[in-house]
């Protein structure tokens, strides 16, 4: 008969887990049950992070044991997280740290003074802030490459990349180095990485949780949300992050009604993405929901404005063109020419763009009625492998571009968007599915996303 598991056993056991038995419910049952404690679990949390020195080189910008076991100290045990240790993308500021968004233009940037709400909320609710996590440069990327600070591994495949802008976050909690990230999406940055690492990102409405003290990319569509391993953490994070009740939600099957938009978002797909998806919508079919396939004007006019450029490429050339033009050779090539091409974008292109918006939105609204959610692949194709895109800007661009269409669109909707993510069988990577509702929808969403979830494991 074999001794039970001591807590410095139990703690590094829990981070050994695969995402799906490492989420919020479990730690606080360990935590609760008196597996180990949250001291415990950093300690193996550290030495794990010193084990996959690699990694940890890569996921994070800062990474600093001792800074941990201080700031533990002065942790809320308390209260709902516990402890629980949390990653923050590095465009977040965080009292006393520089905020670099993933960049060396900014490396002479001054210490924040404060904590972005989005983080000071996460302090409050008892997390433990691991560490910055790295990123596409200033976020303007669906790849997650970072000639600057390194690109994270895909925990499926390391010659692959992880997806980004919050490539690093997703790192993190894939590898067991954090239980969940605090990230920012504005056309998809934490779905599309979440989706190439098998994880779950949910997107909330914009309004729903506050932007301020966070670098900006283009701020009519950049959200704040997380990355973690069930739509569950999602909710009980977004629950902190937007101060709204925390969701009661309910995984009992029922025959959910699901739209499938046709044109331009399942073109192009990877055959590993279509048959993967394909053999997803059977297993909900299969399950008693009614999947309908029919085109969205909404989904088709959001398509074609972000094939226009969309309102980031003018609104980030915006913000960086003093920036840009006096410290080009500091950026990333392939970062500085998409912002390049967004100068020469006129006000009234911009604004021809911007001004539809709040009707497509409401057009959308109208169209979801009667159905449940928008049911779509995350990404178009399986993570690309990183040394395809490095020197190739023309492979970047063409990655970039189907890594972010879909994701996109629902941006420019202000939907509330989630990516589960799915393991066909046989398949040697995971492929994301997207469920998207209407701009303020986020709890229903989160509700018809747990159904589904438990409909992929059961």
């Amino acid at each position: 008969m074999s001794s039970p598991q001591t807590p410095q056993d139990a703690a590094p056991a829990f981070w050994n887990r695969p995402p799906r038995q490492r989420r919020l419910t479990d730690w606080q049952a360990a935590i609760d049950g008196g597996d180990f404690t949250p001291a415990q679990a950093l300690e193996a949390l550290i030495e794990r992070a010193q084990s996959q020195a690699d990694v940890t080189a890569t996921a994070f910008i800062e990474f600093d044991g001792d800074k941990l076991r201080d700031r533990l100290a002065r942790v809320h045990l308390a209260e709902s997280l516990a402890g629980l240790p949390i990653s923050i993308k590095d465009l977040f500021d965080v009292r006393g740290e520089m905020t670099k968004a993933g960049s060396r233009v900014l490396v002479d940037t001054p210490p924040a003074n404060d904590d972005a709400p989005a983080v000071q909320r996460l302090r409050r609710a008892g997390a433990l802030l691991t560490g910055r996590t790295s990123m596409s440069e200033f976020a303007f990327s669906g790849l997650g490459l970072n000639r600057h600070y390194g690109t994270p591994p895909n925990p499926f495949d390391g010659e692959r990349i992880t997806g980004g802008s919050t490539s690093g976050g997703a790192a993190s909690v894939a590898f067991g180095l954090a239980a969940a990230t605090l990230g920012s999406d504005t056309g998809g940055s934490l779905r599309i990485p979440a989706a190439f690492c098998g994880l779950t990102g949910f997107k909330p409405s914009q309004q729903s949780v506050p932007g301020e003290g966070a670098y900006p990319l283009a701020p009519s569509l950049d959200c704040v949300g997380p990355i973690a391993p069930s739509v569950d953490c999602c909710a009980r994070l977004w629950s902190v992050l937007a101060e709204r009740p925390l969701p009661a939600l309910d995984a009992t099957p029922r025959p959910l009604r699901l739209a499938i938009a046709e044109g331009g978002l399942v073109s192009e797909l990877d055959d590993a993405v279509r048959d993967g998806f394909e053999a997803a919508v059977a297993v909900f079919e299969a399950r008693g929901c009614h999947v309908e396939r029919l085109p969205f004007a909404a989904v088709d006019a959001a398509l074609a404005i972000n094939r226009q450029g969309g309102l980031v490429v003018p609104e980030a050339a915006a913000l960086h063109r003093e920036q840009l033009a006096r410290a080009e050779a500091e950026y990333d090539p392939l970062i500085a020419e998409r912002l390049k091409g967004g100068r020469d974008i006129s006000a009234a292109d911009y604004l021809q763009r911007l001004w539809p918006r709040a009707g497509w939105q409401r057009r959308f609204a109208a169209e979801m009625a009667g159905f449940d959610a928008v049911l779509l692949p995350t990404v178009a194709t399986l993570p690309p492998k990183r040394a395809e895109l490095e020197n190739d800007a023309a492979a970047f661009q063409r990655a970039n571009r189907l890594a972010l269409r879909n994701t996109s669109v629902f941006n420019y909707l202000d939907a509330a968007s989630i990516s589960l993510p799915y393991f066909a069988t046989g398949a040697e990577l995971p492929i994301g599915l997207m469920l998207s509702r209407p701009q303020g929808d986020d709890a229903a969403l989160l509700q018809h996303a747990r159904v589904m979830e438990a409909m992929l494991q059961a």
